[in-house]
């Protein structure tokens, strides 16, 4: 396999000048209170606002989850992409209450919609879900890149492995503590178009290699362009026994068909984290006013598309040269000795592109937008948790703090956060299974989340009893389904008694299990809001539908143009133009 060449390396050299050299002049500029350093000063234009939306989103575990379902499943996971209209509910219907009430956080807007106690079960989950799941996740994907990519390395007993990931980490805090949201957004403006061009290179290059376009879909087959195809391999329909796959990362209950979850369970997740998690809205929150954060979430849907074609496409170009022939290297890391792909090994499938099609030259501008991909995921987590901790705890309960006091805790808990990532290396080094297991996770943890926000946006009669019982319910169902999964996935011999309680939770497809939470969910939020007082009317005004005054509502048609609205019906076209296409 082809080792980076010397001008490669000037290249990811010159990449990492570039990020530190704009994080510098960030870093510069006046940074010294909460607004400054959390929201940007609320000053971000629709393009940063939207580039920093799609990297933040686009971390190393989609170059490695997306392309690995690529080589397996094919285009069965586009569902997850093909979402790029949440982020138009996002800009259309919920950034005017946003903007309008100033918050900080996503919690913030929950106690002034609901209370303080929903406030803080909130900043909580959300505190442990992103340490558990978005660090650890992405730190794991960034090892594979690592792993493939990089030249064995000794230096003081850590492999390239260790000295990727500590370097990155660190170089990622450093601006992320001194430069706030404003550097963050810059960086990863620049570290989408990086990522975006050389993952295009990768499409393009690997397609020439393969022999073109038609000769992926005649190796590939009409099934691996089937959107709607059952993840049930095949010869296991109708059974209880349950199948796990490492690309696809979920638990399957095989008398279930995985698309009806695509339809009616991804959608709820796809809203909740796509509109109401501080990871992606805190940038719409730093937009300078509701037209650009707007248009910010319109560009942020059109690039959402994208990964479709330049991460999941790839992953099946590397199965096609695989299975084929036409590329031995590549052969011999994903198949086994019988020429059948190892399920496992397809995880590698993106990096294993990158390190053989590629020429030299390209291959370094290709994996700079690789560090980009990790460096912009942990930059943002770094940034939302700080903020969390410092706005939803620090200043909450110490109340008067002043300004360049609540950036100092700012930093500080940014750095926590970093420390926190270099302790999870070795978690993650020594425990594979864990990746795919974590990404059920957003499945518990999301429908109670999405039930309190749509539901108390929505319908005014909703209160903070009602809240309370959604989060509170719902987060206990998805906590037991995690504690009875816990086990299993970390351990190769464990085993429920089959037929047993426990053993149904645990083989019940996770997507099923979160539609129960969210129906559970909502039944609490409305009985309980029913069978008690309604919420005063002045405690909700402009916070829900129905309490939007004429001038607020004047104010919000003012901040859109007919060309706003022919991108959203464009980015909608697309979708629907992509899921006609992949039907096999």
């Amino acid at each position: 396999m082809t080792v980076l060449a010397t001008i490669d390396w000037i290249i990811i050299l010159l990449y990492f000048t570039l990020i530190l050299g704009i994080a510098w002049w960030v870093i510069r500029q006046k940074n010294d209170s909460s607004d400054e350093y959390f929201l940007a000063g609320r000053n971000l234009g629709w393009f940063v606002v939207g580039a920093s939306i799609f990297a933040s989103n686009i971390g190393s575990e989609h170059l490695v989850g997306l392309a690995g379902s690529g080589a397996t499943d094919g285009v069965a996971l586009a569902h997850y992409e093909l979402h790029a209209w949440c982020l138009l509910v996002l800009g259309w219907v919920l950034a005017p209450f946003y903007m309008r009430s100033r918050v900080f956080t996503m919690p913030e807007f929950l106690e002034r919609r609901f209370s303080g106690t929903a406030r803080v079960i909130l900043s909580l989950i959300s505190l442990v879900a992103y340490v558990l799941t978005k660090i650890a996740v992405g730190i794991f994907a960034g090892g594979i890149v690592f792993g493939v990519l990089m030249p064995e390395i000794s230096f003081m007993g850590l492999d390239s492995f260790w000295i990727g990931s500590i370097l990155v980490i660190i170089l990622t805090g450093v601006y992320t503590i001194l430069g706030g949201l404003k550097a963050v957004a810059y960086t990863e403006s620049i570290q989408t178009v990086i990522l975006i061009f050389g993952s295009i290179l990768v499409t393009y290059y690997g397609l020439d290699a393969l022999g073109g376009w038609g000769e992926l879909r005649r190796i590939a087959g009409s099934e691996m362009f089937n959107l709607w195809k059952p993840l049930v391999p095949e010869g296991m329909e109708g059974t209880w026994a349950p199948v796990r796959t490492d690309t696809t990362m979920a638990w399957y209950f095989n008398a279930n068909y995985p698309w009806l979850g695509m339809l009616f369970c991804a959608p709820i997740i796809g809203l909740w984290y796509w509109c109401t998690d501080q990871y992606i809205v805190q940038r719409t929150l730093g937009a300078a006013n509701l037209s650009e954060a707007r248009r910010g979430t319109i560009a942020a849907a059109l690039l959402k598309l994208l990964p479709v074609f330049i991460f999941i496409i790839p992953g099946m170009i590397a199965f096609a040269l695989a299975i084929s022939g036409r590329m031995d290297s590549i052969a011999t890391e994903m198949l086994d000795g019988q020429g059948r792909l190892v399920t496992a090994n397809a995880q590698q499938a993106f990096p294993l592109l990158v390190a053989t099609v590629l020429p030299t030259g390209i291959r370094g501008l290709v994996v700079a937008g690789l560090l980009a991909a990790l460096m912009s995921s942990l930059a943002g987590v770094f940034n939302a948790s700080s903020t969390l901790f410092t706005m939803d705890f620090y200043n909450k309960f110490r109340p008067g703090t002043s300004e360049q006091n609540l950036v100092r805790i700012g930093r500080i808990a940014t750095a926590a956060m970093v420390i926190i990532g270099l302790a999870w290396i070795p978690v993650i080094q020594g425990s594979r299974g864990l990746y795919d297991y974590l990404q059920s996770v957003q499945g518990y943890l999301a429908p109670p989340i999405f039930v309190v926000f749509f539901f108390g946006i929505f319908f005014k009669r909703m209160n903070a009893k009602g809240a309370l019982a959604a989060l509170g319910i719902g987060f206990a169902m998805g906590l037991f389904r995690l504690v009875v999964d816990t086990p299993v996935a970390l351990s190769q011999g464990f085993a429920y008694p089959e037929g047993s309680f426990l053993w149904i939770v645990n083989n019940t497809f996770f997507q099923y299990y979160s539609l129960l939470i969210f129906l559970v969910s909502a039944t609490a939020m409305v009985g309980v809001s029913y069978a008690t007082a309604p919420p005063p009317l002045e405690k909700i005004q402009g916070l829900a539908f129905g309490m939007v005054s004429a001038e607020d509502r004047a104010e919000v048609k003012s901040s859109y143009s007919r060309a706003d609205v022919l991108w959203s019906v464009l980015v909608v076209v697309l979708i629907l133009i992509a899921y006609v296409y992949f039907s096999g």
